[in-house]
């Protein structure tokens, strides 16, 4: 494999690669491929502590308005740092491939939840089912706590139906939109009555409330549960392409190949193992090709996880993370709707990409930069003091030194852009002092080409 296949893979599979690591790894692609799946064999659940509900009931928060208020102020505090704890795992992953795919699934069973018990269970459920099997996954995400309050199925009733997680089962999670029918959501709304969760957050199934009635779903006639409903549906082959699809645009290219995406259908289809179809993808020739390099814009949770992975940088405040996912736009574990972030083009508008470019200069170089008053990162940030840093940084520049050594400064964009430079980019860069490393690097994540990967 070459340098820029290497990189392009892990930016695929990661958040980017330093030169350090590059140079001692094997250059056989399967092997690469074997190693980073086996990086990823185990899980490492994600836990902030919630001992503040230790001894707490349902009944305490019922008689005691006071201390209900009180649990929900901590909540909220502890919803942030479960914020920051993701973050940080994302910039220091036990499991690289498994947590890039635990933030892909994050935007596809599309789930928001304010409790943090809550929450961090289904975090890490995303986690658990990243790389096994699918069917098996969706099942789990009908069962979660999280999933049956966002979506009204803990209040789906035999006699009162609420279809909402039926219609969204389909249309976002497996099949896509016009891939049903009505009388299709309704029937199999009816499947899922019954479900519930206790308090803490575990799954109940409750008899009483559940329709063992007939149900007509996709032309079939049985007395269908929530779970017969999944494997129903995953038998139509309209799902493995639907997910084909969604997977190609996120790891691939946001432009889709047709060809491509019905060889990773195929695979799928047989047995639903996302792993499986995963090692497809990076061990296929075409995921290398050139047109794919360097063709998604980072998502802002890309673009400052694989900031800090090439200068690793420390926040004197938490909430500065929070104001800066603010700012790009994507807060995770805030998704803006059930269909979550539309992600590539969506990510960058005239005040987005303006912060963006002057956001290394800000955490990286402690900049104070002379804005006009009118300007979005002066209105989000500099709201008191003129001149004043937003943000409180500690880059740590010797790792990166450490990391790029054996780089030359005048080579270093071939490690920090993915992709080919336009010829205006690359006179531009011509000009530019290259006395030193850091500032270099600096200037390169400043440029427009630093957005995509």
């Amino acid at each position: 494999m070459t340098q820029q296949e290497l990189q392009h893979l892990y930016w695929r599979a990661g958040f980017g690669i330093n030169p350090d690591r590059l140079k001692s790894m094997s250059k056989n692609k399967k092997q690469v491929v074997k190693d980073i799946f086996a990086a990823s064999k185990y899980v490492s659940p994600l836990h902030i502590d919630l001992s503040y509900l230790d001894g707490i009931t349902q009944i305490d928060l019922k008689n005691f308005p006071e201390l209900a208020k009180e649990i929900r102020k901590k909540g909220n505090k502890k919803i942030l740092e479960l914020n920051y704890a993701w973050i940080k795992r994302l910039i220091n992953p036990n499991e690289l491939l498994r947590e890039r795919m635990t933030l892909f699934w994050a935007n596809h069973f599309v789930c928001r939840d304010r409790s943090p018990l809550y929450a961090e269970q289904y975090n890490n459920t995303l986690r658990d089912f990243a790389l096994g099997n699918f069917r098996d996954f969706v099942k789990a995400i009908s069962k979660e706590a999280a999933m049956l309050r966002y979506l009204n199925g803990n209040k789906n009733r035999k006699k009162r139906p609420n279809e909402n997680f039926a219609r969204e089962l389909m249309e976002l999670f497996t099949l896509g939109e016009g891939q049903y029918s009505e009388k299709d959501i309704k029937e199999s709304a009816r499947a899922f009555t019954g479900y519930t969760y206790n308090f803490e957050g575990e799954f109940l199934f409750t008899e009483s409330k559940h329709d063992n009635g007939t149900k007509v779903f996709f032309n079939r006639i049985g007395k269908y549960d929530g779970d017969d409903i999944i494997d129903i549906i995953l038998e139509d082959k309209k799902c493995a392409r639907f997910i084909s699809d969604k997977i190609y645009r996120y790891f691939v290219n946001p432009a889709p190949n047709r060809k491509h995406i019905e060889a990773m259908t195929e695979v799928f289809y047989k047995d639903y193992n996302i792993e499986r179809l995963m090692r497809f993808v990076f061990l296929s020739d075409w995921f290398y090709d050139d047109a794919n390099m360097g063709s998604k814009i980072k998502s802002p949770i890309e673009y400052m996880v694989g900031m800090a992975n090439t200068v690793p940088v420390t926040f004197e405040k938490e909430k500065d993370l929070l104001k800066i996912q603010k700012v790009l736009g994507q807060i995770l574990l805030d998704p803006p709707n059930v269909a979550g972030w539309k992600g590539n083009k969506a990510w960058i508008d005239a005040n987005t990409i303006m912060v963006r470019l002057k956001l290394p200069s800000v955490l990286l170089n402690n900049a104070v930069i002379a804005l006009d008053e009118n300007d979005e990162f002066r209105k989000k940030f500099f709201k008191k003091n003129k001149g004043k840093l937003p943000f409180k940084t500690i880059p740590d520049w010797n790792a990166f030194l450490k990391n790029y050594e054996l780089v030359e400064t005048k080579n270093l964009q071939d490690y920090v852009i993915q992709g080919n430079l336009n010829k205006g980019t690359s006179g531009y860069l011509k000009t530019l002092s290259k006395s030193s490393k850091q500032e270099y690097c600096v200037q390169l994540m400043s440029l427009p080409e630093y957005q995509m990967c």
